[in-house]
This record gives C-alpha cells, structure tokens and sequence, in this order.
C-alpha cells in the first residue's frame, strides 16, 4: 500500500509552519509568516458578528452571496474602470489559496504547459502538478527581480494552457509595470492562453505605483483570471475569503472545480467583506500609508543592525542580504541560526525556488505592529552588536 498521492507527498511541510513551529519553540519574534498583528477594522468585524446574529446561516450559494458579488463589482469599477457582471462574473471563495486551487484544476488538463514566474508561492507548484500540468519556469533573481523577457517568450509554446502572474509579487515585492504586463498580455494573445493573476496585495503597492490588473489590458478581459483576497485588504488573513472575477466562460469550469472544493464560504464573513469593499477611500488609502511606514521601520531597523535591504514595492515583505552581517552559510542555516540565537524569525528566499538552491537572502515580514518591529530590532541588534 502506498502513502498517499505521491505528488502531493513529494513536497515537504511549508516553510511558513516550519519556521512559525521553531518561533514557537524559541518564543522568537515571528517576522517570518506574513499575518497582522491585530484583529483587523472594529466596524467589519463587528458586520460579520450582525450578520451571525441576524442573518441567515445556513448554505449559500456556491457562487457566494449576491451582497458580496455585487461589491466585488463595484470595487472593481471604482478603483479600476472595469464593468463586471456580478451575475455571471464573480465568485466567492474559501481564501486566495482555494481561488488559485479551483483556478488551475478547473482549466489544465493533464499535459497543459503551466507557466510559473520564480521566487514563488508555495501552494502554486503542487496544484499545477496535481492538476496534470507540466511546470515550465521563468526565473527572476534578487536583487533586481528583473523579468527576462528573452527567458519568459521562450517558455511560451503552443501547449501553454496558461501563465500565473503574481503582482504585487509575494515574496520579492515586485510589483509589474505596465509595459510588463503588456509583454505577457501579448504572448498570451499569440498562444491562446489564459493569465491566472494573484492579486490579492492589489492594495499594497507602495511610493505611488500603481497596481494594474492584467484583465484591463487591451486583449485580456476574456482570457484572464483576476483574484482577490479579503484577507489581505482587511487584515483577517484568518478568514480565508477569496474572490474571482473572469468571463462567463472561463468562470464556469472553476466554478465546477470550486463546487467539489469546498463549495461554499461562511456567509457571515462574506457579509463582512462586503461591508469592507464598500469602505470610504480613506480606509483604503490608511491601510497603504500605514504598510509603507511600517515597511520603511523595518527596513530602516535592518539597515542599522547591517543587514543589505533591496527594495520592496509592494505585500508585506522585505528581503534582505545577510552576507554583510558575516555570515557565510546558506540561507535556510541563517534563518534557523536568527531564530534560535538571536530570537527572531525569517524565511529563507531560497524555498521559494523550485532548484532548492541555496542563497544569501532572507525574508522579513512587516505587517506587524511598531512594538513588535522595535523588538525585533533591539534583539538583532543585541546579537549582531
């Protein structure tokens, strides 16, 4: 007998709860996993309590409930332009993470060509396999993340199915200008293909630059797949609500993988979230502002204690070169090494490269409150003198 599904056995545990186990263990300050301190805005949790009390709590729809849907189309035409049908064009799901799962088992079939932008998130690989596809990989490498456009036409091929597209890009920050996007647009035009894009720091590009969504470019509203994370615009990553927009007939074969998924979504966070979409612009401009003060502290804090800090347009992390501080070992070593010695805990960029290659670079997260920052800071610094 077997041990289970061997593709999905091939991978190890995720380099997030591996690290936050060791924070545990250590009581480290965890800048490793990318979830908030607190508790998210008082006004939208306290819409999903309502809603638990007053609403009703029983199944809804697979698609999600329409108060939700019909925000998702609003917040589209508000901070986009776009016209979207709620009707036909939206879906809810259980977190980003099963919006991604739905995305790719609903549209590969076992051969397609999937092509996958490196350093990436972790859950993107073992779905693409598990759905049949064949992985073709396009790297960027620190400290530029530059898109090699050469690398990225090469991996194009008439059995591309689709390519997915992370921007603002977890975890090298990246966030992909216009005429990039328009360069991918175009290959996908010329190979038929579909662009799966994670967008959920879509609120959290930072110094001015602006987050477009791949579905606006000219060519690409029937062929992308846009999705969104709540948790990521209301600081709940708990929550787990995520939502995709895309035409009536792509939509419809991921609606068929979400069904046999998890089908549905507590309708009391979704009530929540649609309360959330409809904020003022004010609450969406603060949760910008205030990332990018506390990515600023974090990376100032970095500096100080000696560490090489590249640039970060966007999410909630920062890479960091440790090679300055002295230390000569990988990057998976220093990172243990942090946590266990100095007390704080980071994420070696190195596990989000398929190669398993090891690096010099380790990622820091900073959606956390300044005290906890200031406390990380004064524990490096206490070690590294």
């Amino acid at each position: 007998m077997t041990n289970g599904n061997s593709i999905l056995s091939s991978f190890g545990t995720t380099i997030f709860e591996v690290m936050s186990r060791l924070a545990q263990e250590h009581n480290a300050v965890n800048l490793g996993q990318g979830f908030p301190d607190g508790n998210g805005p008082d006004d939208v949790v306290e819409a999903g309590v309502d809603y638990l009390r007053n609403g009703v709590n029983q199944y809804p729809s697979m698609f999600g409930i329409p108060d939700l849907r019909q925000a998702v189309a609003e917040h589209a035409e508000r901070f986009y332009g776009l016209s979207i049908d709620w009707q036909r064009e939206t879906m809810v799901t259980s977190g980003g993470t099963e919006a991604l799962g739905a995305s790719l088992l609903g549209l590969i079939e076992p051969g397609d060509e999937v092509i996958l932008i490196e350093p990436l998130y972790d859950s993107y690989l073992p779905i693409v396999q598990r759905g049949g596809g064949v992985a073709k990989l396009v790297r960027l490498k620190p400290p530029n993340w530059e898109l090699s456009r050469a690398e990225l036409e090469a991996a194009f091929s008439n059995k591309t199915k689709l390519i997915l597209v992370n921007t603002p890009m977890n975890p090298c920050a990246k966030v992909f200008n216009l005429e990039e996007l328009e360069f991918i647009a175009a290959l996908c035009q010329k190979h038929d293909a579909f662009a799966v894009c994670d967008e959920v720091y879509e609120h959290l590009a930072f110094d001015g630059e602006p987050h477009i969504p791949m579905i606006t470019i000219p060519g690409m509203r029937d062929r992308t797949i846009r999705i969104q994370s709540a948790g990521k615009i209301f600081s709940l990553t708990g929550w787990k609500v995520g939502m995709i927009t895309a035409s009536p007939d792509v939509l419809t074969p991921i609606a068929k993988a979400h069904q046999y998924l998890t089908f549905t979504t507590p309708p009391n966070l979704q009530a929540a979230v649609a309360f959330g979409l409809r904020k003022d612009d004010a609450y969406f401009e603060e949760l910008n502002s205030d990332m990018q003060a506390r990515r600023d502290h974090l990376a100032d804090g970095l500096r100080d204690v000696g560490f090489g800090v590249i640039p970060c347009q966007g999410t909630y992390f920062l890479t960091t070169d440790f090679r300055p501080l002295g230390y000569n070992g990988t990057d998976t070593d220093f990172c243990k090494y942090l946590t266990v010695e100095a007390g704080v805990a980071a994420v070696p960029v190195s596990a989000f490269y398929t190669s398993g290659e090891e690096g010099y670079f380790a990622r820091f997260s900073f959606c956390k409150k300044a005290e906890t920052i200031d406390e990380a800071i004064r524990r490096l610094k206490a070690h590294f003198g």
